[in-house]
């Protein structure tokens, strides 16, 4: 049976990751939000997300390098903050940049605080990574979904760049 035939136009399915269970929304067939939180009053029925998509997870959350192939739509935020998204989204596995950085990229460079507000408000944390996105003095900067998130992410990808296990 094609699972693809009969899966909702708009749906939400959960993956378990070692950073907790994690929320993801698809609209039709494209990634529309990931949340560590389940959303409150999801207007839809419970899905199957794309096998494709959930081994890329998983081998996320294992500390394989790779870009996701799910596609993406944005459901809300403004051009500024797409901008700001799709420009995050090519941070590489394991690497950071400051806010300040990402504001120069997109050609803004006095728009640092307007990225971390932008990057607050992303609706697609993991693929989209703003969880790479840090302060200048190095310090860890906010995370929508919490600090201690934002840091297993950070360590997670680290000790496999490092070719180290994660603790």
């Amino acid at each position: 049976m094609n699972r693809e035939v009969n899966r909702p136009s708009a749906f939400y399915d959960i993956f378990d990751s070692p950073v907790g269970p994690v929320y993801l929304v698809f609209s039709g067939r494209y990634l529309s939000g990931i949340s560590f939180r389940k959303p409150s009053g999801i207007p839809f029925k419970k899905g199957t997300a794309p096998a494709g998509f959930i081994e890329e997870l998983t081998l996320y959350f294992k500390g394989v390098k790779g870009d996701f192939s799910q596609k993406t739509r944005f459901l809300t935020g403004t051009d500024f903050e797409k901008e700001v998204w799709l420009s995050v989204r090519k941070i590489p596995f394991g690497e950071t940049m400051t806010y300040k950085q990402v504001a120069e990229k997109i050609g803004r460079p006095g728009a640092a605080r307007a990225v971390g507000r932008a990057l607050s408000k992303n609706p697609i944390p993991i693929v989209i990574p703003c969880h790479r996105v840090i302060e200048s003095d190095g310090s860890i900067g906010g995370y929508s979904s919490g600090i201690k998130t934002k840091i297993r992410l950070l360590e997670l990808e680290y000790y496999s760049r490092l070719d180290k296990p994660f603790r």
